[in-house]
Parts: structure tokens; C-alpha cells; sequence
């Protein structure tokens, strides 16, 4: 019998699980910036996670290695990066729409690979990223004729790009180095670059306490902790592709919660919304077509 650590079908199961929580993690983050400034917000949420790890896998950090250190900070670095520019580009734009937006890195991952590691994307990748780009033209609610990007939507492409990177770089460690070590130090290092650009985004000064700000932040380093240790162990066991379009279902997810909140989005949007998710699974479409040829 397969060691249930070890199996990659629970490593799947295991992953879609934390896309559920991923994507409501958006609707909580817009819901916390009423109390709090971005990356203030950012920093304690990671702060609160590398706690809990830090508490649960204190006997792990006497082995660190220097690989592993370069490891949990590149990672740790994509982190800071793609969560804050997501955060602060929430204070413009509906948290349905982020998610959305946010998907593009499933076609990024494999581009990005044949970028740093040369291996070509296939047809279907490249189908995908068109179908990923079109909606994301009809989400910005503006045509082809006028293509134009608001601060927030920027923002969060930006983000969508740092977070394909992110995937890329657990992929590439996955297996190389010791899962706890490396997920305190990602943690502790995207929390301390967080606070450190707040001046550089002008933030100039902590928010007042209060218990909504507090718990959000404690609710959701909780689910950070969990998310951010669960990627690094399951790919270990599924590959940076084929987690990306597991991820995909992120917005999914971030949809409904938002429609149960009472977002709502233009009907040209949400149709644009559909194609970057139709988008992503037809870019991965080439797994399933491989494995019936072997067959």
C-alpha cells in the first residue's frame, strides 16, 4: 500500500483542497483593508504563519543548510512580491475580478519554464494563452480597439507573474531540501519585506488596533501557513504544470464567495473571467491527450 505522504493523487487532492481556501482568502483580504494599510496587512498575515510553522518545526532548524536558506528566501521574496502588489491592487478592484486576473500564471508557468529552462510549450499551452489573454481583455471592460489597464489591474498582473515564478521555484527545491526549514524562512522573509516597503508605498504608520483587523490577520496566517506548507510538500510529488492548472480553480472558488458576498460583476467580465479559466485548463489540455496515446 502507498504511503499516504507519499502518494501523488493525495498530493492532488491535497492541493485543490488549499484552492478552496486560496480562493477565500481573496473576499477576507478585501474585507481586512478596511482596518488596515496593504502591506502592513501582508506582513502580519506572514508573520502569523511563520509563527505557527516556526512553533510546530522548531526541532527541524538545526539542520538548516545554506541551500535551503537561498531557497526559502528566493521563494520568500516571490511571496512578498505577489501578495502585495495582489493586496494593494484589492483596494480598486473586486476581489472576483483579482482571482481571475490572478489565474493568468497557470499559462505563465509553463512559459516561463521554456524562458529559464528551455522546454518548448506545446500547441495547446499556446491556444490557452490566447484564450487566458482574451479574457483578460473583457475582464478590463474595455475592447480590443481600446485596451487599457486600471492601477489595480496592473498591480495584479504583476502579481500573476510573481506567483508563476513562485510555483516554478517550490517545483524546482521540491524534494532538494527540508520541507519546514524552507517554509519558516519563505514565511519570515516575505512578513520582514513586507514591512520593510512599507515606506515605499507610503505607509507611514501602523494602523490603530482592532479586533477585526486582528483576527482576519490571525484567520488568514493560519490559512497561510497551511497553503504555503501544503505546495511545498505535494510538488514534491506534482509538477509545476500540472499544480498550476490545479490551482486554476481558484477563481473559481473566489467567484462564488464573492457572489455570496454580493459582488457582481458586468456580464462582459464574468465572460471574460470564463475564458482565462477555460484558458488555463485547455493551455494543460496536453496531459490527458499524452497519457490516452501511452495508453
Amino acid at each position: 500500500m502507498t504511503n499516504l505522504s507519499q502518494s501523488p493523487k493525495a498530493a492532488q487532492f491535497a492541493l485543490i483542497f488549499i484552492t478552496m481556501i486560496w480562493g477565500g482568502t481573496f473576499l477576507a483580504v478585501q474585507y481586512a483593508l478596511n482596518f488596515s494599510t496593504p502591506m502592513f496587512f501582508v506582513g502580519c498575515r506572514f508573520a502569523v504563519a511563520a509563527l505557527v510553522i516556526f512553533l510546530i518545526s522548531v526541532k527541524s532548524l538545526s539542520g538548516l543548510t545554506l541551500k535551503e536558506t537561498f531557497a526559502g528566501t528566493a521563494i520568500g521574496v516571490m511571496i512578498a512580491i505577489g501578495y502585495g502588489t495582489q493586496t494593494v491592487g484589492l483596494q480598486t478592484i473586486l476581489s472576483s475580478e483579482s482571482a481571475f486576473l490572478t489565474a493568468l500564471y497557470v499559462p505563465l508557468v509553463p512559459i516561463l519554464m521554456w524562458a529559464i529552462f528551455q522546454k518548448r510549450p506545446s500547441l495547446m499551452t499556446w491556444i490557452g494563452t490566447g484564450l487566458a489573454f482574451t479574457g483578460l481583455v473583457l475582464l478590463t471592460g474595455n475592447g480590443f480597439s481600446s485596451i487599457s489597464l486600471n492601477y489595480g489591474q496592473v498591480l495584479t498582473l504583476i502579481c500573476a507573474v510573481v506567483i508563476a515564478m513562485e510555483i516554478i521555484l517550490i517545483g524546482y527545491f521540491a524534494g532538494k531540501v527540508n520541507l519546514r526549514r524552507v517554509t519558516i524562512i519563505q514565511l519570515t522573509v516575505a512578513s520582514l519585506l513586507c514591512f520593510a516597503s512599507m515606506p515605499l508605498v507610503g505607509e507611514h504608520t501602523i494602523p490603530s488596533f482592532s479586533w477585526p483587523l486582528f483576527l482576519v490577520a490571525v484567520g488568514l496566517g493560519l490559512a497561510s501557513a497551511l497553503i504555503q506548507f501544503v505546495m511545498n510538500w505535494a510538488q514534491k510529488m506534482v509538477d509545476p504544470t500540472r499544480a498550476a492548472i490545479i490551482y486554476a480553480g481558484e477563481p473559481v472558488w473566489a467567484g462564488v464567495f464573492g457572489r455570496i458576498a454580493g459582488e457582481r460583476l458586468p456580464l462582459l467580465a464574468l465572460f471574460g473571467g470564463l475564458l482565462v479559466v477555460v484558458g488555463v485548463l485547455v493551455s494543460e489540455l496536453k496531459l490527458k491527450i499524452l497519457k490516452d496515446k501511452k495508453d
